[in-house]
C-alpha cells in the first residue's frame, strides 16, 4: 500500500520498513532565507535539559514547540506556544504537499556545526502507531542519518535549504534518524519537524 498521497510531488527514497520521501524545495511566498531570518528572530527559543539513561544532558541545540498539544520525550514535557503566522504558512504548504493533517510543531535550531541531534526515534503514544512525521529545512545542508535497529543498515538523506523529508508508515518502529556534529564550517540551520499529536 502506497501511504503517499502525493507522489507527483514528493519523491519516494527507496527504504524497506518505512516509507520516505523527499521535496527538494516546498513551495512558499517567501524566499527560503527570509524565512530562515525570521524563523530565528521569531522564535522564542530554549536550551532543554532532558534525560537519557537516567542522567540530564543538555540538548546541543535551542529548541521551540508549537502548536495545539503538549508533547513529552527523554522526560521533557513541552507545553505549546501558539502557532506564528509565519509557522501556519508553513505548516499549510505541509499539508498540501503531503495530503496530511498536523497540529504541532518542534522547531530545532542548529546555530552551526557543534549542535546536533542524537540518533532517536519518533515513538512516543501520543503520536500514534504509525505517525507521519514532515521535516521541513532551512539554511545550511545537513546530513539526515537514519540507521536500521535490526539490520543495521545506514542511509544519510542531504536536507538542503527549503527542502521537505517526509517519514511514514512503519519507520519510527525500524529505524532511528539524527543528526551529527561536524568540524567543517557550516552555517545556522533551523528545522522544523510537524507532526500530529493524538488527542
Amino acid at each position: 500500500m502506497n501511504l503517499f498521497t502525493s507522489s507527483d510531488i514528493l519523491a519516494p527514497i527507496p527504504i524497506e520498513d518505512g516509507e520516505l520521501a523527499l521535496l527538494a524545495q516546498l513551495p512558499l511566498s517567501l524566499g527560503n532565507d527570509e524565512v530562515l531570518a525570521r524563523l530565528v528572530g521569531e522564535t522564542n527559543w530554549k536550551a532543554e535539559t532532558i534525560t537519557l539513561w537516567g542522567k540530564q544532558h543538555l540538548q546541543p541545540r535551542l529548541t521551540a514547540w508549537h502548536g495545539d498539544m503538549a508533547y513529552t520525550y527523554s522526560g521533557l514535557r513541552l507545553e505549546p506556544q501558539p502557532f506564528t503566522p509565519l509557522q501556519l504558512e508553513i505548516k499549510a504548504a505541509v499539508e498540501a504537499a503531503t495530503g496530511r493533517r498536523f497540529n504541532s510543531l518542534l522547531l530545532n535550531y542548529y546555530r552551526d556545526g557543534r549542535d546536533s541531534m542524537g540518533m532517536h526515534s519518533d515513538d512516543e503514544p501520543e503520536l500514534g502507531r504509525n505517525p507521519a512525521i514532515a521535516s521541513v529545512s532551512f539554511g545550511a545542508t545537513r546530513s539526515f542519518i537514519l540507521r536500521h535497529r535490526v539490520t543495521k543498515r545506514t542511509l544519510k538523506v542531504a536536507l538542503s535549504n527549503g527542502s521537505m523529508l517526509l517519514m511514514v508508515g512503519s519507520m519510527q518502529h525500524f529505524w532511528s534518524h539524527g543528526i551529527n556534529k561536524t568540524t567543517r564550517p557550516v552555517g545556522p540551520r533551523v528545522n522544523l519537524t510537524f507532526r500530529y499529536i493524538v488527542e
